[in-house]
């Protein structure tokens, strides 16, 4: 977090806010909102399952309609890894922790839609990952 504050400073950036420390499963959240945007980077892989559940929820709460939310990291495509060494992440991942693992991006998308938003961007990114965003309605 000092990181992207002094990073944030050095851009002159007026229109974002403090990064924050957050357990997605605390409710309330520390900050109320309502905010154009969260961004959540690498998170959901190295979290139960709850996590993605209680950042789709919270992220419902605290996005403005038609706010984004923007999720990068890996995950599985239909069910299926889309490479080896994500296969291989995956595995040690669970091997840490069995709760921890790679998601279908189709069960995402599902959580996403019960939460009330919409997909609206895949980009595909280095690493095998995926830079991916949802619109609430």
């Amino acid at each position: 977090l000092p990181v992207i504050r002094t990073r944030l400073r050095a851009a002159g950036l007026r229109n974002i806010d403090e990064p924050l420390r957050l357990d997605v499963h605390t409710d309330p959240w520390p900050a109320a909102g309502p905010f154009a945007a969260l961004v959540c980077i690498n998170m959901i892989h190295i979290a139960p399952a709850t996590a993605t559940r209680a950042l789709l929820g919270g992220a419902a709460r605290v996005l403005a309609p038609g706010g984004l939310l923007y999720l990068y990291g890996p995950f599985r495509e239909g069910g299926r890894h889309t490479t080896p060494s994500n296969e291989a992440f995956d595995a040690s991942l669970k091997a840490r922790d069995p709760a921890w693992g790679v998601r279908d991006l189709d069960a995402v998308d599902a959580l996403a839609a019960e939460c009330g938003f919409a997909r609206t961007t895949l980009v595909r990114m280095p690493a095998n990952n995926l830079s991916l965003a949802w619109s609430r309605r």
